[in-house]
């Protein structure tokens, strides 16, 4: 049966539209519940969310399809998306849940699924949920039904993992940090923990009232950031996004470094320690070329995976690797978390400054980046630009004139209709010149 609910992260829509709604949730629960609970004792799950005003109605679906199932659920509270996965193996859950849409706006939401082990749901497992989904299960008998209870400390517990993340015996003292929140699920955890390891913390994004996450704020907005950090003379600024599994950083001069960058950084400083295992970074095919030419020039190799931070944690698992993670922010180490973590990133490069005493513009512009592009190009939903043999041609065409020098991926995204075109070249009019007849064959697909 070919999937229609799961995307590259979990299940995703607007909120109150399919399949963001709560009859939605409540059935996928049962049946996820079901795939999870292979015996007749008691089962424990846990739920997390961001700060969307939605969020309450999926938590409250959620829940009853669970304890319909006779699953224990452990309701969390707003609390970062790596945090649910911490707890879901801390708690020694069969299942955890994370009710969120990261970057979206208030609009959207989505629900992601960790298994015991702490770590995103496999396609297999998504596929066989799916299937439990359309077929329907059998719900627990009366005194079987499971409770739901509220866990009160699980921001608490989750700070003080993340602090334990950072070097023993390292402070933050005389650190100025602008920290933007994005209104979402880390707006009390993260200035928490930066504050109680010594840093003036200089928060935004954290007033959420429902409706503003990622509202010109976060990774995805980090100029509300960057005038904060002008403002306040601030040595570096942490952006993350709503559920606080990506990060960008703001050098004291207002310059961006993004997920590559804090790759580059970490990469470096583990292999001259000798902490980087496998002899290689995971990053997507969406990572610069820069990084993977920075890569081997220190004798260390680049593996690439499909978009979405899922894949890059498989190959992670699957090759002995620890290090890995997304150009968009998403920094995986998997020998602290089991999925990306903004706050465990931004305690990595805030240590990176308080023990070599180097400004951020020194640490995280690490390598040079061959210049990129990245275009969207909305298509209406049912139709299959892609299959077009005009823009099959203009794809092969640009790959072929980019041989050795640059690069082109186009695909769709997961969570919208959008084609998307990057495209790295070594000069701009060439850069823009191929982004342009890429986009003009797409659309022509749209006007045939």
């Amino acid at each position: 049966m070919a999937r229609s609910l799961f995307g590259t992260d979990g299940v995703r829509g607007r909120a109150n539209e399919w399949p963001m709604t709560a009859e939605v949730a409540l059935r996928l629960a049962a049946a996820t519940g079901r795939h999870f609970r292979a015996d007749s004792g008691a089962h424990r799950v846990v739920i997390g969310k961001d700060t969307r005003l939605s969020g309450y109605m999926l938590e409250t679906a959620l829940t009853a399809g669970f304890t319909a199932t006779g699953m224990n659920v452990f309701l969390l509270g707003p609390l970062p998306t790596p945090g649910v996965g911490w707890l879901t193996r801390s708690m020694r859950a069969d299942l955890g849940v994370m009710i969120s849409a990261s970057h979206n706006p208030a609009e959207d939401n989505g629900i992601k699924f960790f298994g015991p082990d702490g770590f995103k749901l496999s396609d297999a497992d998504e596929a066989a949920i799916e299937h439990l989904f359309h077929a329907g299960v059998p719900l627990a008998p009366p005194q079987q039904i499971g409770r739901a209870v509220r866990i009160d400390d699980a921001l608490g517990r989750y700070v003080e993992y993340a602090k334990t993340t950072f070097p023993k015996g390292l402070r933050l003292d005389g650190l100025k940090v602008v920290l933007d929140c994005a209104n979402g699920a880390a707006w009390r955890a993260a200035p928490e923990a930066l504050w109680e390891l010594g840093a003036e913390v200089i928060p935004i994004g954290v007033a959420p009232n429902g409706f503003n996450i990622n509202a010109d704020c976060g990774s995805t907005h980090p100029k509300a950031a960057i005038a904060k950090l002008r403002e306040t003379g601030a040595h570096v600024a942490l952006c993350l996004d709503g559920d606080a599994d990506r990060l960008i950083v703001i050098d004291e001069t207002g310059a961006v470094a993004d997920g590559d960058q804090i790759m580059a950084l970490i990469a470096t400083r583990w292999t001259m320690s000798g902490m980087l295992k496998g002899g290689a970074l995971v990053a997507t095919v969406m990572s610069n070329l820069g990084l993977e030419r920075h890569m081997n020039d220190m004798g260390v190799g680049l593996e690439r995976t499909q978009v979405g931070d899922r894949y890059v944690v498989e190959r992670m698992r699957a090759g002995g690797f620890n290090l890995g993670g997304e150009q968009s922010g998403h920094i995986v180490m998997t020998d602290h978390a089991t999925t990306g973590d903004g706050l465990v990133g931004a305690l990595q490069v805030l240590a990176a400054m308080a023990e070599t005493g180097q400004p951020a513009s020194r640490l995280t512009q690490v390598f040079t980046p061959v210049p990129q592009r990245l275009e969207n190009i909305r298509y209406a939903p049912g139709s299959d630009p892609l299959g077009s043999a005009r823009v099959q041609d203009s794809i092969a065409a640009a790959t072929t004139a980019l041989k050795g020098t640059g690069r082109v991926l186009v695909r769709k995204s997961g969570t919208e209709p959008l084609i998307r075109i990057m495209v790295e070249a070594e000069d701009r009019p060439t850069l823009d010149h191929t982004i342009a007849t890429i986009a003009d064959a797409i659309r022509a697909t749209e006007t045939a």
